[in-house]
């Protein structure tokens, strides 16, 4: 079976979401959008909240899923998440993590990566 890419990047933050959830984290947004971006994952625990950006491949002929997130992307989700934060007086400390997502051919997961306080 065949994915595209947004078939590919929802199972990778379906599988973000689950492996969250069971680390005790609460989903509070998934894909918040404004006009200069979008979020992935925003999630809650014992106040902490983090901003997770994730990456979901199935092969790593162009490398691994983690290392798509560049300098500028992780300087986009910096400015992202002060406008959605600015919103939300009692955030707690804020950290931003990467959750890198390998799927196989049918588009099970192979292997998730979770990187805490990634940039």
């Amino acid at each position: 079976m065949s994915f595209d890419g947004k078939a590919i990047g929802r199972l990778g933050e379906d599988a973000a979401c689950a492996f969250l959830e069971k680390n005790s984290f609460e989903i509070v947004e998934r894909n918040w959008r404004v006009r200069a971006g979008e979020i992935d994952i925003i999630a809650r625990r014992a106040g902490l909240t983090v901003i997770a950006e994730v990456k979901a491949r199935t092969n790593t002929t162009f490398g691994e899923p983690e290392e798509a997130v560049t300098r500028g992307k992780a300087h986009r989700l910096r400015m992202l998440a002060s406008e959605y934060l600015s919103g939300i007086p009692e955030h707690g400390e804020i950290r931003f993590d990467v959750i890198a997502v390998m799927l196989d051919r049918s588009g099970a997961v192979t292997d998730i990566k979770h990187i805490p306080d990634a940039f």
